[in-house]
């Protein structure tokens, strides 16, 4: 068996190349920490939320996606100049997003989507910019790890099922940067829009919402499959590991790795799912019959696959268990 003395866990760590993402974790902890203090001390409320909610909730999926990044980038590890350049981008983008975030929280403002001033503008077309340089990095990583075999099928095909709903939920975001039809109308009339984009579909930002993520209840919300499909990346290849550690022994690992498939689509097909019913402005807590005919379709679909999947690699354990006493 394979174990680590503190020593060598430390040193791989903080191994050069996956340096910046401990570097961003730490910094995300820390970040963590001052909105933690900042909704407890701070009594003002940004678009109907408080103040220091929106950096809380970005430290923790920066925190996630470093740390899944760190896990995964090994794997790749014959690339070193690369996953060195992946790793620094990512945690500078990464950090820019989260200081440009904490800056208009200490301002008293929006950061996303606010064009209020020239520099609310410019505030958020570099998150943009930061962000798309993000996702496009993690579009060249995916497509790395589909050339890779890591050590059991299911882990191999649950990280690349993982990769693609990620990229599926960040892709999602460029949909909250489009003018709303209001906006739409204020540039045909030559008014400027203070506001350019919006998470919310047929309802103003700022409305009532679940608790702590905010996702509307009176009207669509595109961050519910955003963040569905960004936390593919963790959930997914989460499955395979659990499958590989709780299967029972007649389940081969062929059907271990069409388990996570099962997964991997179900969980795509969930996050295309809610982002259309959010483009309908329909809430997520009042599906209509065609919302949730299609869930119930995924649900149903995804059970008879699983279904066929055990009764399968049941009778090959079975025959193969024949053949050994036979």
């Amino acid at each position: 068996m394979l174990t680590y003395s503190r020593v060598q866990f430390t040193r791989s760590l903080f191994e050069s190349y996956r340096r910046p993402l401990v570097i961003l974790s730490g910094a995300m902890v820390l970040t963590l920490f001052v909105a933690l203090v900042g909704l407890v001390v701070d009594p003002r409320l940004i678009a109907g939320v408080p103040a220091w909610l929106k950096p809380f909730k970005f430290a923790v999926s920066i925190l996630i996606y470093a740390g899944t990044l760190w896990v995964l980038l090994p794997a790749i590890a014959d690339r070193p100049v690369f996953v060195r350049v992946v790793s620094w981008a990512v945690a500078i983008g990464l950090a820019v997003e989260m200081v440009l975030i904490a800056l208009q929280a200490v301002r008293g403002t929006t950061s996303h989507f606010n064009a209020a001033t020239e520099f609310d503008a410019t505030v958020f077309r570099i998150m943009g910019a930061t962000i798309m340089g993000v996702w496009l990095l993690t579009m060249i990583v995916a497509a790395l790890f589909f050339r890779r075999h890591l050590a059991h099928p299911a882990l191999t095909w649950g990280v690349r099922l993982g990769f693609i709903g990620s990229i599926i939920g960040m892709g999602i975001a460029i949909l909250m940067t489009l003018p709303t039809p209001e906006q739409q109308q204020l540039a045909v009339e030559g008014m400027p829009s203070l506001i350019q984009g919006a998470h919310s579909v047929g309802v103003a930002d700022g409305g009532p919402g679940l608790p702590v993520t905010g996702w509307s209840t009176t009207g669509g919300d595109l961050r519910i499959g955003h963040f569905f499909g960004l936390h593919a990346l963790q959930v997914v290849p989460l499955s395979a590991l659990l499958l590989m550690r709780f299967s029972p022994s007649w389940l081969t690992a062929r059907g271990q790795a069409q388990l996570t498939g099962v997964v991997g689509v179900a969980w795509i097909a969930l996050t295309l799912l809610l982002t259309w019913q959010a483009l309908r402005g329909q809430p997520i807590t009042a599906p209509d019959r065609l919302t949730t005919s299609w869930f119930f379709a995924i649900a149903i679909g995804s059970a008879v696959v699983v279904l066929v999947v055990l009764v399968r690699s049941a009778r090959m354990g079975s025959v193969f268990s024949d053949l050994r006493h036979g």
